[in-house]
């Protein structure tokens, strides 16, 4: 979800769809075979490994793709591509599954399960084994449009924000992928919302580098949340909170690899902040806030920063500009804590919700939500530049894009 106008009357919209329905989400679905793409590697940006999948890297690659399934022009499930490595060219492959409204992806650190929310009134989550495509079930997040999810580390646990209500939800996942029945739920019932905002609204949720606390973002409470996460029992403790500004919005939280420093993208408020961050105790620190580099001109409306990216060797920093329909290259300065604002580049399509590095860090996919295209940049080593790789490849109200 996002703050501006279009977004606001979407999410009304998913309330009042659900008043006559639950999300309808298929028991299990067999597309046809494919192979396997194995375990995925963890480092992304300029200095990841390539080929640590155990593919040949110079292979095409599967691309996966979500959209708003109930939105004008939008998709049928999740998109199924393939992508080379070397050029960045992008070429469709249909649908992987019929799954409802999947516009938030994950990949389980096994590579073999992915992950999708179901972003209706009535949130749900739903597993899609990746070797013959069979949706493996779905279930309830006990929240209203879940719009972002992760697996913890350990792969034993499904992480989820529900953003119309403002909750964080764990399912755990069994040796097969599949999913168990809820067993933690947070809701953000404190601070108070902040300026224009009637409530909370979760908007990340994402396991810290030292594996041992769980950090949810909220928007609706200019808050960041730092949980401690039971893994017998998978449930959430509360450990801290980081306040931002009032009004500030945050909705992205990226860390840098050194693991004591993260950047977040405040999207009400259209500025970033470098944040401080302790690993012993999980206790974030946000610090003042900065330019975006998009700055809207006069009448053009709102920016709305989406999602921030950090490459694995922690040179370089990267943020999508919705409004301003750019991507804003940062330098990553004094081993972490400062970002020095280098340019922006336009993305080449409208919109952009989602980044994704491929995983050997050569690419950057940004899904541009009203053009319903997946524009795709080569990012250089050594500066961090991004150069356009050809056209963008048109995708139905392309919200996520998911390199594996």
């Amino acid at each position: 979800m996002s703050g501006d106008g279009w977004s606001r009357r979407r999410f009304v919209g998913v309330l009042a769809r659900a008043a006559g329905a639950a999300a309808a989400l298929p028991a299990a679905a067999c597309v046809g075979p494919s192979e396997p793409d194995g375990p995925s590697p963890t480092a992304t940006g300029p200095g990841a490994g390539a080929g640590a999948s155990g593919r040949d890297p110079s292979g095409p690659r599967r691309l996966l793709l979500g959209t708003y399934t109930s939105a004008e022009g939008g998709g049928t499930g999740i998109g199924l591509a393939e992508y080379d490595p070397g050029t960045g060219r992008i070429t469709g492959r249909g649908v992987l599954a019929e799954v409802d409204d999947p516009s938030y992806l994950a990949v389980h650190p096994d590579g073999r399960t992915l992950y999708a929310v179901n972003e209706r009134a009535d949130g749900a989550v739903t597993a899609v084994r990746l070797s013959d495509r069979r949706v493996l079930g779905s279930r309830s997040t006990s929240g209203a449009a879940p719009c972002h999810l992760s697996v913890h580390p350990g792969g034993r646990w499904l992480l989820s924000a529900n953003y119309g209500s403002g909750s964080v939800a764990v399912h755990p996942i069994d040796a097969s992928g599949a999913l168990g029945e809820r067993t933690g739920l947070v809701t953000h019932s404190a601070p108070p919302p902040g300026p224009g905002q009637q409530g909370p609204h979760a908007h990340q949720v994402l396991t810290a580098p030292d594996g041992r606390h769980v950090l949810a973002v909220d928007l609706g409470t200019d808050t960041v949340y730092t949980y401690r996460l039971d893994e017998d029992a998978g449930t959430l403790a509360e450990v801290s909170r980081a306040r931002t500004r009032p009004g500030a919005g945050p909705r992205h939280l990226a860390f840098h690899p050194g693991g004591r420093h993260a950047y977040l993208a405040n999207e009400v408020d259209n500025t970033v902040a470098v944040c401080a961050y302790d690993p012993g105790t999980g206790r974030l620190t946000v610090g003042d806030a900065q330019s975006t580099g998009a700055e809207p001109a006069p009448g053009s409306g709102a920016n709305y920063p989406a999602q921030l990216l950090v490459t694995s060797d922690g040179a370089h920093a990267f943020l999508a500009n919705r409004g301003h329909d750019s991507i804003t290259r940062y330098a990553v300065e004094d081993r972490g804590a400062r970002l020095r604002l280098l340019d922006t580049v336009p993305v080449g399509g409208d919109f952009p919700r989602q980044i994704a590095f491929s995983p050997d860090g050569g690419l950057l996919f940004a899904a541009n939500q009203r053009s319903g295209t997946v524009s795709v940049f080569r990012v250089s080593g050594d500066g961090g530049e991004l150069r356009l790789a050809g056209e963008p490849f048109a995708s139905p109200v392309a919200v996520c894009a998911l390199p594996l």
